[in-house]
């Protein structure tokens, strides 16, 4: 290859850490802070008790509580390399907002009312996630399996739950509980649903219990309801249309544009909540207002402001992500402000409705009018401000929010199998938030305030590099690769952007059977959403048993002789580790440059990651730049492998 001049020496990097060795006090003020949380959710749990308005509540919260820590438990269960289809289907799952939208649906053949209206909406925009969402998860859990899988017979399972079906619908019309037990198998089902993504041999069988739960929790919907034949076309229409809508997305939908289609189905479940809650409110202050007590009230209203921020900061993420709108954080003046503002106006809302709405329906109209634009224009310009590096969290926080939002709709309708459901999907996008904030090393307030490109997360000024850096080509890299007995590759956005996938599954395919050690090492936030780079490899039928998660593959670099970086520069960055001022200081990287060699296929050395810093470790004596489109380049090595 090319080479330059050599670059300055490195900075020195930091004394490495004493080992801290914990004293009896330390210990002890450990399980002084573990029992002191303890007490605030004792103190907690006794307030509920103390406000707890009906038994009807009590129990919807005791749903509530232990849907919470199975979703708790099941979740955290969930293998990492199946992250984006657990994101696909609580998608899928959150169209239960379906339920709340079809006990407000009426009119005969087409709504007669605006809450009619409504609803028939609601219902069919839940029908798209439906239908999507466990479409779009069963083409990425196909991508997992390998030539050697025994066969699968998971349609079999269909004709269970279809004698379930059938059965109930027979003894719905003499037994009343039937409707409350077939429930109960519908939340089964969905908690089937994800615990089944514990590993791969599970996953598609977790697919089908999460299907034949949202297909048995529709039934038993359906079952409940006393309607004239005609308003039964206009649901099958509502389902129908929506459901063909859904196929039509998931059919278009690839690995690379994961993101931002998740991101696009959470606006829905948003908006769907907001159509119920004020579907709910409209018909219930025009013919039983009794019925709108202070639980309905709150429930309402929280349904109604969390899916007003769900739907707009999922539309900005969409267009993001997409492409529409610049990564870029706005950066308004007086930007706290404004959210303080908004957040004041909302709950004063909030307020007005739970006060006045029972009595006053002109009021809760304005209230419900005044929730719907704040908390809307709230969540479009919260996530405005925050840049395209944050994204991987903001989806995930997203996806929390829907959950919650069928949550308040289990309680407004006293639909246990909402609040279980929400509670479920509430519990997946709180736990993977959390894992992107440990993985990019941020709290979220800190992301939800103004992420990455707002303001630097580490102290002080970032270091500036100067130095050339090493160029090389297709063929010096085909030797180097050839003559390394351990290579790990490290893909990030940029491969799934070029579509060289495949041709990187073949370079690998050929290189292991020339004996080499090829594997591919996964950060947490490599792509727009976790997983997406693991959903992306097993496309082009990289078998799943060789691709590593960060914390297994970062204590076998120095004895590795060549790492592939393609596409990264984030996630790779030594700045993580050695620069207090950087951007992304304190995040947990890929330390690629502790290997004998390092080659970088980046399409430019004018490019920077999406935190827009600049990579010391493309400087690095042991690292070499192979310039140009991933895909061309990824296509070159292979040519040249197969000389």
């Amino acid at each position: 290859g090319r080479r330059q001049p050599p670059p300055p020496p490195p900075p020195p990097k930091p004394p490495p850490k004493e080992e801290v060795v914990l004293t009896e006090e330390d210990y002890k003020a450990m399980y002084t802070e573990s029992a002191k949380k303890a007490g605030y959710g004792a103190a907690a749990m006794l307030g509920v008790g103390l406000v707890s308005p009906t038994a009807a509540f009590s129990n919807m919260f005791t749903t509530f509580a232990l849907s919470g820590v199975i979703g708790y438990q099941v979740v955290w269960g969930v293998a990492h390399s199946l992250h984006s289809p657990l994101m696909a289907v609580t998608n899928a799952v959150s169209g239960m907002t379906a339920v709340g939208g079809m006990y407000t649906m009426g009119g005969g053949l087409v709504p007669s009312t605006l809450s009619e209206t409504l609803g028939f909406t609601a219902t069919a925009i839940s029908a798209v996630n439906i239908t999507g969402g466990f479409l779009v998860t069963k083409k990425m859990l196909d991508m997992f399996k390998r030539p050697t899988d025994p066969p699968e017979f998971y349609e079999l399972y269909a004709y269970p739950t279809a004698g379930f079906i059938g059965g109930f619908g027979l003894i719905n019309l003499g037994f009343p509980q039937a409707a409350s037990i077939a429930a109960t198998a519908s939340a089964l089902g969905c908690i089937g649903g994800i615990a089944g993504l514990a590993s791969q041999s599970t996953a598609r069988m977790g697919l089908v219990s999460g299907m034949s739960g949202v297909s048995i929790g529709i039934a038993a919907t359906i079952g409940s309801l006393s309607w004239p034949a005609s308003t039964y076309v206009q649901l099958a229409a509502a389902l129908g249309g929506g459901g063909f809508a859904g196929y039509e997305i998931a059919k278009r939908v690839d690995p690379t544009s994961l993101p931002q289609t998740v991101a696009a189905f959470h606006s829905l479940v948003g908006l769907a909540a907001v159509f119920s809650a004020a579907a709910d409110y409209l018909e219930h202050a025009a013919h039983s207002p009794e019925m709108l007590d202070g639980v309905r009230l709150t429930s309402i209203a929280l349904a109604s402001v969390i899916g007003g921020v769900t739907t707009t900061g999922s539309v900005i993420a969409f267009g993001k992500l997409n492409g529409n709108l610049s990564s870029a954080p706005l950066q308004l003046e007086q930007r706290d402000q404004i959210n303080m503002a908004a957040g004041a106006g909302t709950v004063a809302m909030m307020g007005l409705l739970m006060t006045m709405g029972h009595s006053h329906p002109a009021a809760g109209m304005v209230a419900l009018a005044g929730m719907g634009v704040l908390s809307g224009g709230l969540g479009l310009h919260m996530t405005a401000s925050i840049g395209g590096a944050d994204m991987p969290v903001v989806i995930t926080v997203l996806n929390s929010y829907s959950g919650w939002a069928l949550c308040a709709e289990g309680f407004m309708l006293d639909k246990p199998i909402l609040t279980t459901v929400g509670a479920l999907i509430g519990s997946s996008g709180a736990i993977l938030t959390h894992i992107m904030c440990v993985a990019m090393n941020r709290d979220i307030v800190s992301v939800l305030l103004g992420g990455y490109g707002t303001s630097a997360t580490g102290g002080g000024e970032a270091m500036v590099f100067e130095g050339e850096a090493t160029f090389t080509d297709v063929e010096a890299t085909v030797e180097n690769l050839k003559a390394a007995k351990e290579v790990i590759v490290v893909p990030g956005y940029g491969l799934a952007v070029a579509n060289g996938q495949y041709a990187m599954a073949e370079i690998a395919k050929e290189l292991r059977a020339q004996g080499v050690n090829l594997r591919f090492a996964i950060h947490p936030v490599a792509g727009r959403m976790p997983g997406q780079l693991n959903v992306l490899l097993a496309e082009a039928g990289v078998p799943y048993d060789i691709v590593l998660e960060m914390e297994e593959i970062n204590d076998e670099l120095p004895e590795t002789d060549v790492v592939l970086v393609i596409g990264a520069s984030d996630t790779v960055n030594s700045d993580a580790e050695d620069d207090p001022g950087s951007a992304i200081a304190g995040m947990p990287v890929i330390r690629v440059w502790e290997a004998g060699n390092v080659c970088v296929l980046k399409r430019s050395m004018g490019s920077v990651g999406y935190a827009g810093c600049d990579n010391p470790v493309f400087y690095n004596e042991n690292t070499d730049m192979l310039l140009g489109d991933a895909k061309k380049t990824l296509d070159a090595i292979k040519a040249k492998l197969d000389d």
